[in-house]
């Protein structure tokens, strides 16, 4: 499959009209700039903001910032500690909006490895959330699986690449233990040493029906170590 005809797959995937949506859930977009920087040989900071929205842009969603530490103790097995800021925005019954604000402390540990040329990490996250509107605890685990599929032959510069993650979350909680299952396909571009733009398409299922986005990422990557 050609570059430009899975491109056009993914785009045609992320807007193509659903018979359940509503009209304020047709054309979700989900933005994102991700920043990685390693401060010693064996420990990097991961920050990330995100913008989602019920339309191409104006109607906001969701908007968070998030960071973590982690520290590689052994070959492919990073713990870190982070926390993310939400701002939440959902549509009531009467069409009127709600807005709620999340405090979420969490930890994790992340495993990578390699199939052939294929690079893939499985993250497991314990979450803490602090929900206000009404005032709500929650406890979460997640699970991610991600695949990075270079394009490239074996031996060529790595220009172009895919993108294949599924994630499953789960409340710690007897009355509603799942929370949301989210896929996503898409492809990355490479620009220069340290940048890198992506698009994808992303189904999340949650209870009651699901919902599919157009995202749009830009990732730098640096190295802040004082010893090179």
């Amino acid at each position: 499959m050609s570059i430009k005809i899975f491109f056009m797959s993914i785009i045609l995937l992320a807007f193509s009209p659903l018979a359940y949506a509503q009209r304020s859930d047709t054309y979700n977009m989900w933005f994102q700039y991700l920043l990685s920087a390693k401060l010693t040989d064996k420990s990097t900071l991961t920050a990330l903001s995100q913008y989602r929205s019920f339309d191409l842009a104006y109607d906001t969603r969701l908007f968070l910032v998030s960071a973590y530490v982690d520290y590689e103790v052994a070959d492919d097995v990073r713990p870190a500690l982070g926390a993310m800021f939400l701002t939440l925005n959902s549509y009531k019954a009467d069409g009127g909006k709600r807005t709620r604000y999340e405090k979420r402390p969490f930890q994790q540990v992340s495993l990578g490895g390699n199939i052939g040329r294929t690079s893939v990490s499985h993250r497991f996250r314990f979450e803490e959330r602090f929900i206000n509107n009404p005032n709500e605890f929650v406890l979460r685990l997640r699970y991610l699986i991600s695949l990075r599929i270079p394009f490239n032959k074996a031996g060529q510069p790595e220009q172009y690449y895919g993108i294949l993650k599924n994630e499953i979350r789960m409340n710690a909680k007897k009355d509603e233990p799942f929370d949301s299952n989210r896929l996503t396909a898409g492809f990355g571009r490479k620009l220069g040493k340290n940048a890198a733009v992506e698009i994808a398409w992303i189904n999340q299922v949650e209870t009651g029906r699901p919902s599919n986005y157009a995202y749009v990422g830009y990732r730098n990557n640096f190295d802040w170590r004082k010893n090179k």
